[in-house]
């Protein structure tokens, strides 16, 4: 079926850190003619200007009450995403050590959680042809009734070695106890918490490459796009 003819489709796909969500879901997107939203960089966008902005993170008073105050602006091109915050491209400052530390504590907050759901909702509207949503708790909170849910996940050593060949000068058993870290945080949080929707599709990317693992994904959107 071409693009062009196709039903707009919908495509959430969630998993914690270090399982090829990003680099599969902009694969997918790409390949299918789709728009992609990163939503962990909308989450490290508005920690970034919190911790810019000299607010305590560790305060969700403090980080709750100006929630509503940076102009978030996601770019959903696949081949050149952006992500701006008040008019500054951040896409490099949001990947640094300082935000990453802090994103979980921001995120948790539910009233940045609402303002970022809100945001991620209206891209996805907006998108004509549909869009592959990548995060924690898209198939759960943000787009319960996307098409096709798929949820990765991988083994803490394959996850460690995949994000310390990203994150430059990270040692793996660092990487390793930091993801383990993050997972309790994501995963235990009281609103929008890190899980797996009832009806998500898991794919276990340990054994897999990223040729293989976007191979799927692409199967699994074209037969739901078949059954429609």
């Amino acid at each position: 079926m071409e693009n062009g003819a196709a039903q707009p489709v919908i495509v959430a796909i969630d998993g914690p850190s270090g399982t090829g969500k990003s680099s599969t879901s902009k694969a997918v997107a790409a390949r299918l003619g789709l728009s992609y939203l990163d939503t962990g960089a909308q989450y490290r966008a508005i920690t970034w200007w919190m911790v810019t902005n000299g607010i305590d993170v560790e305060d969700p008073t403090a980080i709750a009450a100006v929630a509503g105050k940076p102009e978030i602006l996601s770019g959903t091109d696949p081949a050149a995403p952006t992500i701006m915050v008040d008019g500054v491209d951040v896409a490099g400052p949001i990947r640094t050590q300082e935000v990453t530390s802090k994103v979980s504590a921001v995120s948790a907050v539910p009233e940045v959680r609402s303002r970022i759901t809100e945001l991620q909702r209206s891209l996805a509207a907006a998108a004509e042809q549909g869009i592959v949503v990548e995060g924690r708790d898209i198939g759960t909170t943000v787009l319960p009734d996307a098409d096709l849910k798929v949820f990765l996940t991988a083994s803490p050593e394959a996850r460690a070695a995949r994000r310390s060949g990203e994150l430059k000068g990270a040692d793996l058993h660092s990487t390793r106890e930091a993801l383990i870290k993050r997972d309790a945080a994501d995963s235990s949080r009281k609103t929008s918490p890190l899980a797996k929707a009832g009806d998500a599709v898991e794919v276990d990317t340990t054994e897999l490459t990223l040729t293989q693992v976007i191979e799927r994904v692409v199967t699994l959107v074209e037969e739901n796009r078949a059954a429609k």
